[in-house]
């Protein structure tokens, strides 16, 4: 149960990274526009005629779809392990999974295309290439970004076992770790304690 509780926390997480991305990456569409007016933007807007940073919508259910290829995909390996071609090939599953999500949907019933003036074709052809284009450099970033902070925690690791090292002292035979042995006043050895008098003494 706390297995699939870890997994679940962490599709969210990715899928909440991404959906900062991709509001981003509306943003800038929107600045693409302005600047690029002879695009066929139009067609686009027609598709998607929600506010661009709405696009964070989208970006969470990709970055769901991409934690599930991952989990899959790349199961017990660490990052530094995978190449960032494979990881944006995964993204861009991810990305195809979250084209087929509504199509999924409208094909099960619970959701229809009625009252659109957009064919689903149409969408398709539209959506496809930055949803997609997007996925992979989701996923290429955010490998850059797990490689760098499995980096730094090798790193923080190591100086932490440098300091361990550093405070251990070799002990000789028989002394206790930590401790220090006071010879008290007038005691001249310690295997003549204070109070008892030696033979030769007498």
């Amino acid at each position: 149960m706390k297995k699939w509780l870890r997994r679940i926390r962490g599709a969210v997480g990715m899928g909440l990274t991404w959906a900062a991305g991709w509001a981003l990456g509306g943003i800038l569409i929107g600045v693409a526009s302005i600047l690029l007016p002879s695009l066929p933007w139009d067609v686009f807007f027609e598709v998607f005629d929600a506010p661009l940073p709405a696009m964070a919508v989208p970006g969470f259910f990709a970055g769901m779809f991409f934690s599930t290829v991952l989990g899959i995909a790349g199961r017990r390996r660490r990052f530094r392990e995978l190449s960032l071609p494979k990881f944006a090939a995964w993204g861009a599953v991810g990305g195809l999974m979250l084209i087929a999500f509504p199509f999924v949907l409208v094909a099960v019933g619970l959701a229809s295309t009625e009252g659109s003036s957009v064919r689903p074709l149409q969408a398709l052809a539209v959506i496809a290439p930055p949803f997609i284009l997007l996925s992979v450099a989701s996923a290429s970033v955010t490998l850059l970004l797990a490689r760098r902070a499995e980096r730094r925690s090798v790193l923080d690791r190591d100086d932490s076992e440098e300091l361990v090292d550093a405070d251990v002292q070799p002990l000789t035979a028989g002394e206790a770790p930590g401790s220090t042995w006071v010879q008290p006043a007038g005691v001249k050895d310690p295997a003549h304690p204070v109070g008892r008098r030696d033979a030769r003494d007498a």
